[in-house]
């Protein structure tokens, strides 16, 4: 709207675009519609792209079935939401198909990230973990230190 102020006060696109740090291209776009339709047709008409598929009651449904979980969904093997899963979920419930893209999309929107999993042994011991950490981890780090002098070079060595 403040380029179509400008136009009116006859500025030219290039010094609109100068002004408002735009490429010229844009400005003598913009240029073109406000002589044709006026100021008017500088207004934004919203977000483009794809409406969303599922309404807002669906959207909010989904979302209590992602909190659920994925074993509650069949998946028992793991609790990870995949986008396969969720694709396969939604299809389940509101009998409409998305791209696993188009799930990573409307995730996005509803506040989930992806995750990477941390991949663990389910045999881990924790507590044999903390002993080696508290004992043994102090014993191999102060073999590091051996004070001799060294050589930048990488194929003759100091001499002792």
């Amino acid at each position: 709207m403040e380029a179509a102020g400008l136009f009116a006060a006859g500025m030219s696109p290039p010094q609109v675009a100068r002004k408002l740090r735009v490429s010229r291209k844009s400005a003598y776009v913009w240029h073109k519609a406000w002589r044709t339709a006026g100021a008017e047709a500088l207004e934004s008409k919203g977000p483009c792209g794809q409406r969303c598929r599922l309404s807002d009651a669906q959207v909010e449904r989904l979302e209590a079935a992602l909190n659920a979980g994925p074993a509650v969904w069949g998946w028992t093997e793991d609790q990870r939401w995949t986008l396969a899963r969720v694709t396969v979920l939604v299809g389940r419930l509101f009998h409409v198909s998305y791209t696993p893209r188009g799930i990573s999309y409307l995730l996005h929107r509803l506040g989930w990230s992806p995750q990477a999993p941390q991949r663990r042994v389910a045999e881990r011991d924790e507590e044999a973990i903390a002993t080696w950490i508290k004992e043994t981890w102090p014993l191999v780090e102060q073999r590091r230190g051996t004070r001799r002098r060294g050589s930048a070079s990488k194929t003759k060595q100091a001499s002792r």
